[in-house]
């Protein structure tokens, strides 16, 4: 099944939140859904999922149009809010029945399907705990348990990693590489390694508007021919002494006197630099040219106009 979105378009009062999007996502890929906070992503899930309605245009799962075909489309749909919505006085093991039931199941398949997520899921040791005693990591299990366990055709996930550890974060990437095996997923992530590990194409919004939809490896050749440094001074340079430098676009600050400078495109920016710290007895610490990026590709594509 396919999710095929067309001419979507979302108002908030005089605010517009999507603004005139269309991508397709194919049977059987992962794509990554990204863009920085308040681009739209989140209303764009949940109007795929019918939980907002369009302003105009369509998301199509499979042949069912969502606004029109709800309830058709939800039975192929497995959704992951970015907020975990989750009944924390129920049990594990009871709140996956639950789910069950509610998406339709039978008794006999929902107890089958319940143990199923439940073993995939890694819940055994906790599906008798209620789910206000489990960790974050654990509550993000049994998140994905429930939207999968009416087994999904499609699987929608709002920032499934958000707010994990380190070791919490490789155990859901690894569950979500698992389970997502002859399923269509969509995602969305502001974790860049992730995207890389996971997903066969990116989708990039930026103030409601699609500024990119290609793989991963076509973005980072399509990267600009502007370069970035990684420059670290012991002290006493500012933000504004840095943007005087002939040929830098952008300066960020990257910890204490740490910066991200950004130079137009052809110009070697570290003879500017050298000669900047020596004029102003500067010690500089370290210099370190760039590596092509999906974080630069994403700043790129999302940078303030």
């Amino acid at each position: 099944m396919s999710l095929q979105v067309q001419n979507l378009t979302k108002f908030y009062g005089q605010q517009k939140a999507v603004d005139d999007i269309s991508f397709t996502v194919s049977e059987g890929e992962i794509v990554g859904f990204l863009g920085p906070n308040g681009a739209g992503k989140s209303t764009t899930m949940k109007i795929a999922t019918n939980y907002l309605p369009p302003s105009s245009g369509t998301i199509k799962i499979g042949n069912y149009d969502v606004a029109n075909q709800p309830l058709e489309a939800r039975r192929i749909t497995g959704y992951l809010p970015e907020h975990n919505p989750l009944y924390l006085d129920m049990y594990v093991h009871e709140y996956l029945t639950f789910s069950s039931r509610i998406a339709g199941l039978n008794t006999t398949k929902s107890r089958a399907r319940v143990g199923e997520m439940i073993e995939v899921c890694g819940l055994a040791l906790e599906q008798n705990k209620k789910i206000e005693s489990l960790s974050k990591g654990y509550r993000q299990r049994v998140g994905l348990a429930q939207a999968l366990v009416h087994d999904p055709q499609v699987l929608i996930l709002d920032e499934p990693t958000s707010g994990l550890d380190p070791n919490q974060l490789a155990e859901i990437r690894k569950l979500i590489r698992n389970v997502s095996r002859n399923k269509t997923v969509i995602f969305s992530t502001h974790i860049m390694q992730e995207v890389q590990a996971l997903c066969d194409r990116v989708v990039v919004i930026n103030r409601g508007k699609l500024v990119a939809n290609d793989t991963v490896p076509n973005l980072l050749k399509s990267q600009s021919g502007s370069t970035a440094l990684i420059i670290e001074f012991e002290g006493g340079v500012s933000l504004d002494e840095l943007k005087s430098i002939t040929g830098v676009l952008n300066v960020e600050e990257a910890g204490n006197f740490k910066f991200r400078i950004t130079g137009a495109p052809g110009i070697d920016l570290r003879p500017e630099i050298f000669r900047f710290a020596a004029d102003r007895h500067l010690s500089l610490l370290g210099l370190k040219q760039e590596e092509g990026s999906l974080e630069g590709i994403f700043r790129e594509l999302t940078a303030a106009v």
